[in-house]
């Protein structure tokens, strides 16, 4: 008996493993098959389930400064503490961006007028030179005294061009405007679930272990939550180190502009902050809307300014940045600089800024998998 059990037990586990071979198979089939559907349909339970997808990592960034202030909120009622932690964390986070843009979009609206002035006046000075100036001393004067540039052509032509351009920009923005309107809305959506989500987040994380204990086996579940755990504590030392890079970036960028006598100094350098939370190329676009105000008021500055933040942007992207989000994440600088490059490949900016967490989780875990297999 005891002979005729074990075989079937062997003969089961046997029929199990070609059972799951064969479905494994059908799947890679069906799968490789049908890619377009299944590439469809993905992208279509995206464009629905988007609004909570942006609620989720909203709460997830907003959940960074969130618990350091309600630990140092001295109020016994937990709703009341929770709620003022809640504001605190939107008027912070989005106080940054508002008040970046207040400073920024009118200097940018100054500039651009400016340097239509500019071009403009430009144009005037060089049809009056041509008329005044005698070519007749210099070589192939008379050659020179023949060319003739109608300068109040070309201004009148770009004059009419840059308005064309405006009401091709009005219509657009026009056009634009239910897009916008449907991308605010969804916005608004994923704000108000990423409040649910921080003032539940105790409660939200007690039925997910217990939907996870419930419906899979002991040890599977203990492994998923443990990876969960993993991965939201790496994404969240990543939004602590990427901020404090952010920070010490505009610092830099501050400090060095007021060395060079260059102009804007603390706009710039609070705008190259808040773009350098994308990683590596953020920095850049601060640099060029910088470079485009300063342009305004000297070629040669501009010319300083973007040599300068092109030697500060190299040295933050190879020695600051990997030090700093290495200490947060716990994870070797050469490897953080890895996972920015590859995510940048594979997935450009969104690649670099949820490469580092990824691969911090996955070095923990990793690590964690050898000591055991070692022991």
């Amino acid at each position: 008996m005891e002979i005729d059990l074990s075989e079937k037990i062997k003969i089961r586990r046997i029929t199990k493993w070609v059972i799951g071979v064969a479905t494994a198979c059908i799947v890679i089939y069906l799968t490789i098959r049908h890619l377009d559907v299944i590439a469809a349909g993905i992208s279509w339970l995206a464009d629905i389930t988007f609004p909570i997808l942006l609620g989720i990592v909203m709460a997830l960034i907003l959940n960074v400064p969130m618990r350091p202030i309600e630990k140092h909120l001295y109020i016994k009622n937990e709703k009341v503490r929770r709620s003022i932690a809640v504001a605190f964390s939107l008027a912070l986070v989005f106080g940054i961006f508002i008040g970046i843009a207040f400073l920024v979009i009118p200097e940018i609206v100054k500039a651009v007028r400016l340097g239509a002035e500019i071009v403009m006046s430009g144009l005037d000075r060089a049809a009056f030179w041509e008329q005044s100036f005698d070519f007749s001393g210099l070589p192939f004067g008379e050659e020179l005294q023949q060319i003739h540039i109608d300068w109040t052509q070309i201004k009148d032509n770009l004059a009419n061009r840059m308005l064309s351009g405006r009401e091709t920009l009005l219509q657009r923005a026009a056009g634009a405007l239910s897009s916008v309107a449907g991308g605010f809305m969804n916005f608004f959506i994923g704000l108000i679930f990423s409040i649910y989500v921080l003032a539940n987040k105790e409660k939200l994380k007690r039925q997910t272990v217990r939907l996870i204990r419930v419906w899979f086996s002991p040890k599977f579940s203990a492994g998923l939550i443990h990876i969960i755990s993993v991965c939201n504590r790496s994404f969240r030392n990543f939004i602590a180190g990427q901020a404090a890079e952010a920070v010490i970036l505009g610092i830099l960028c501050m400090i060095g502009m007021s060395i060079l006598g260059l102009p804007y100094a603390p706009m710039i350098s609070a705008l190259v902050g808040v773009t350098a939370l994308i990683p590596i190329v953020g920095a850049f676009v601060g640099m060029a809307v910088g470079a485009f105000l300063i342009l305004t008021v000297s070629p040669l500055q501009t010319l300083v300014f973007i040599v300068f933040l092109v030697i500060l942007q190299q040295l933050e992207g190879n020695l600051i940045y990997p030090k700093v989000m290495g200490a947060r994440i716990n994870l070797p600088a050469m490897w953080v600089f890895a996972a920015v490059a590859v995510g940048g490949n594979l997935a450009g900016p969104a690649g670099m800024l949820l490469g580092v967490p990824v691969a911090a989780a996955a070095y923990e875990l990793l690590k964690e998998a050898t000591a055991k297999r070692e022991s």
